[in-house]
């Protein structure tokens, strides 16, 4: 009955948000994210517990809890907008995207070679994703296995209708087939900030042992695709991003060794864009291994 209810939910926020008034609509799911942080359940604890990470702090204060109300308020406009992206023109994924370093991307593809673009769960990505359509560049990402596979079934449908291929994140051929696609010089868009696999590694991340996937710097190894992050936030109505500089491999030690120095250098960049807009980080999940430990579930929710 859960699931029933849960992609019902989902199918309603494509459906009535999707054509309400953008006034009403921006009201009321700002009206949710309040409420949700008063009710200050499980995902807003962990939420203010990795913003203490963020910002250096023991325990929970008046900052980190005015931080974490503003991050409810942008995790809602992320999910508002994605209900509504269907509805946005050319023009508008376009013209209120605001990006730097963008040459970086097409002039690898332009080439010839393959990009990973790897993103933290920041801002709203799967406009990120449009735009980068939109620019003339199509590309593949994976999306995680929900229950009910209906629910499934309507995210796969809703980006693909933006022009991305999605494959399931679970299974043993789409590692395989990001790697054809980056060999023939397409880009991959991957969110790598949050372990979802057991084959995750542990990295410094603001100053504690976190788990990131390691697929990212795998794919750059075995394809030898540019490996990019990407870092994300809003500007008032518009959608800012930053293009940072490739990741190249490590000249020595083995393809492990190069895994685990290529993800910690990915974590570094993560590190500094989420310090530099924490109120745009939209992590209600467990990251760190400190909080995974004895967690049976290994944070995967």
């Amino acid at each position: 009955m859960r699931d029933e209810v849960t992609d019902a939910a989902y199918a309603m926020g494509w459906t009535v948000v999707r054509k309400m008034p953008e006034s009403a609509a921006r009201l009321a799911f700002t009206a949710l994210a309040d409420r949700t942080w008063h009710r200050y359940g499980t995902g807003v604890r962990q939420l203010e517990r990795n913003l203490c990470r963020v910002l250096g702090k023991d325990a929970v204060d008046d900052e980190v809890r005015v931080l974490s109300k503003k991050v409810l308020r942008s995790y809602f406009r992320y999910w508002l907008e994605v209900f509504r992206l269907p509805e946005y023109d050319r023009a508008r994924i376009l013209g209120r995207m605001r990006v730097t370093g963008e040459k970086k991307i097409f002039t690898n593809l332009d080439s010839g070679r393959g990009v990973i673009l790897a993103l933290p769960h920041m801002g709203n990505y799967e406009h990120a994703g449009a735009w980068l359509v939109h620019c003339g560049y199509p590309f593949t990402t994976v999306a995680e296995r929900l229950k009910p596979e209906s629910l499934f079934d309507r995210f796969v449908e809703f980006r693909e209708s933006l022009g991305m291929e999605v494959l399931a994140h679970r299974g043993g051929s789409a590692y395989g087939r990001l790697a054809q696609r980056l060999r023939a010089g397409r880009p991959v868009c991957l969110v790598v900030d949050r372990d979802l696999t057991e084959s995750g590694v542990d990295v410094e991340f603001f100053g504690a042992t976190a788990r990131m996937p390691a697929v990212s710097a795998a794919l750059a190894l075995q394809t030898g695709a540019a490996l990019i992050p990407v870092t994300l936030w809003y500007e008032g109505e518009y959608w800012a991003a930053r293009v940072h500089a490739e990741i190249p491999a490590p000249a020595g030690g083995g393809r492990q060794e190069k895994i685990q120095a290529m993800t910690q250098e990915l974590a570094g960049v993560f590190e500094d864009g989420i310090a530099a807009h924490p109120e745009d980080w939209h992590m209600l999940q467990k990251v760190w291994v400190d909080d995974l430990a004895g967690d049976p579930a290994g944070g995967r929710r």
